[in-house]
């Protein structure tokens, strides 16, 4: 960061100076992501002016690291003809993410001005659907045929890898484009010149379809430990490939995704920082509506019992406690529970498995809590036993009661089609605050015959 910092404060310093040729200097020995990270930062005139000096050899590496909101703004301030030139230098895969969040006559003018190749693959992508695999893919990859040989293979991959995704791996396909094969680099280079792609790819072939979910893409990557990854048709055709860079992206833009919606806010596609006020303020309003009218059920228990409180006024200064540590007991299962749904370890199958083992954890939890507080009320308090054995063993009832909501409402949510995350913290609090005072008062009522 501070190293940043510093390169930011160079950088405005020659731009402010009009040392242009030294500024030129100055970022082509950069790296395109440090440039990028520094242009974020900066005012967006500022930003464009450099851009406007990069040497062509990394404009394009820097743009497509630059977040959304200033690349729209670069593009449009750009000529059609400088931007048309930006375009045709972006892999295939980020020119279609940035075009895709567009408007769409911007869009038209922008591929207008782009070459015949980048125009196809980019309108290619575009069509399917958002968080697809289809979407995510470059079209910009090796395929070779088994007929060749080795030597070919590696005199193709000279002519043409400049301008691919990766060449570390070679995708081997049919006249019809059917995938049949892989082949890594490595082994073109350590074999035979004279033997054919076919006697040494690996046929064991996992590709993943263009209409599968980004985030299972995702998890495909991580359970086969791959750096890029085919994307076939229907017809088991190789239409394009995922990479690893890509896969980060995805499991950024989920967790934070998740934990947005953990958090009662409506997810958001920008930066905190390129999101303004009012726009903040949308997606956190629904949700704190909507938990303060759910909020008022707790008010309503709470008058229904007032005969009870103020026959043992006591009472009510033991409520926060128990309301904040259901809460917390139930966020504990659903973090859990969500953490393991996403990471696909749990399935709506295993739901008495998960109750069982987290009733066994609450009954432990809750009972440790008992005795400490028990302890408590009775030699620091000096309250009552009957007062101090209500409110211990209420306790118990909540922990146990706050962890089985905790971890049922994500599962039951997930099976039938809901996001689990959205029945994270916030609403299981709200639900675990009601029950935990409709357990606390049913106790005191007939313990203490009010």
């Amino acid at each position: 960061m501070e190293e940043e910092i510093i390169l930011q404060e160079q950088l405005l310093a020659l731009l402010n100076e009009k040392q242009y040729v030294k500024l030129r200097t100055m970022l082509a020995e950069q790296n395109p992501a440090d440039i990028a990270a520094v242009m974020d930062e900066l005012e967006d005139e500022d930003s464009l002016k450099i851009f406007r000096v990069l040497p062509k050899s990394i404009a394009a590496d820097v743009f497509a690291q630059l977040e959304v909101d200033d690349q729209h703004y670069i593009i449009q301030s750009l000529s059609a003809k400088e931007a048309g030139l930006v375009i045709d230098n972006l892999m295939a895969d980020d020119a279609a993410d940035m075009l895709e969040e567009m408007p769409a006559n911007v869009v038209k003018r922008l591929l207008g001005n782009a070459s015949p190749e980048t125009r196809a693959d980019v309108n290619h992508l575009l069509r399917y659907p958002e968080d697809s695999a289809g979407s995510l893919m470059t079209v910009e990859f090796v395929d070779l045929k088994e007929e060749m040989t080795v030597g070919d293979a590696i005199s193709r991959i000279r002519r043409i890898g400049l301008d691919k995704e990766t060449v570390n791996i070679c995708y081997v396909v049919t006249k019809d484009r059917k995938l049949t094969g892989t082949v890594a680099l490595r082994y073109l280079i350590i074999t035979d010149p004279e033997k054919k792609i076919g006697d040494i790819m690996n046929e064991n072939v996992i590709s993943i379809n263009t209409m599968t979910d980004q985030e299972e893409a995702a998890q495909a990557f991580k359970k086969y430990d791959f750096t890029a990854m085919p994307v076939v048709d229907n017809e088991n055709r190789l239409v394009g490939i995922i990479t690893i860079d890509d896969v980060v992206d995805i499991i950024e833009e989920e967790a934070t995704e998740d934990i947005e919606k953990m958090a009662a806010i409506i997810p958001s596609e920008k930066p905190y920082m390129k999101t303004n006020t009012f726009e903040t303020y949308k997606k956190r309003m629904p949700w704190l509506l909507l938990l303060m009218i759910s909020a008022t059920f707790t008010g309503r228990i709470i008058t229904n019992y007032q005969n009870a409180l103020s026959s043992y006024v006591i009472l009510t200064a033991y409520i926060p406690m128990l309301m904040d540590t259901g809460g917390n007991a139930g966020s504990q299962a659903s973090v859990s529970v969500i953490r393991g749904l996403s990471l696909k370890e749990v399935e709506f199958r295993d739901i008495f498995k998960v109750m069982f083992k987290e009733f066994r954890v609450a009954f432990l939890c809750g009972l440790t809590l008992s005795v400490a507080n028990f302890c408590k009320l009775t030699l620091l308090d000096r309250v009552g036993f009957e007062v101090a054995f209500i409110v211990s063993l209420t306790l118990v009832l909540v922990v146990i009661f706050a962890k089985m909501v905790g971890c049922t409402l994500p599962m039951i949510a997930d099976k039938i089609g809901f996001d689990p995350a959205v029945m994270a913290s916030p609403l299981i609090t709200t639900i675990v605050d009601a029950l935990s005072l409709l357990v606390y008062f049913a106790i005191a009522t007939n313990l203490l015959h009010l």
